[in-house]
C-alpha cells in the first residue's frame, strides 16, 4: 500500500540527509500517516482511512462528508 494520505494526497518526497560535515545522502521524507476510523452520519456507517495529521485537521475543520467529497473530486480517494 502506498504511503499516501487519502484526504490531502500527500505522499513521500525525496531529499537529502545532511551531516554535520555537510555530506549529503539521499533519503525519503514520509508523511505522518495514521489509520483512523471515521463515522459518516449521512450513510450511518464507519469508514477506515489512512490520513496524515493535516488530513485529520481538514476533517475536523470541514467535516467528514465535505472532506470525502473533495477528496473524491480530486481523485485521492478510491473507496
Amino acid at each position: 500500500m502506498a504511503r499516501i494520505c487519502e484526504i490531502t494526497g500527500k505522499g513521500a518526497i525525496r531529499g537529502n540527509k545532511v551531516s554535520h560535515s555537510n555530506h549529503k545522502t539521499k533519503r525519503v521524507f514520509s508523511p505522518n500517516l495514521q489509520t483512523k476510523k471515521f463515522f459518516i452520519p449521512e450513510e450511518n456507517k464507519e469508514i477506515i482511512l489512512r490520513v496524515s495529521a493535516e488530513g485529520i485537521r481538514h476533517i475536523n475543520k470541514n467535516g467528514i462528508s465535505a472532506s470525502l467529497k473533495k477528496a473524491r473530486e480530486k481523485g485521492y480517494l478510491t473507496k
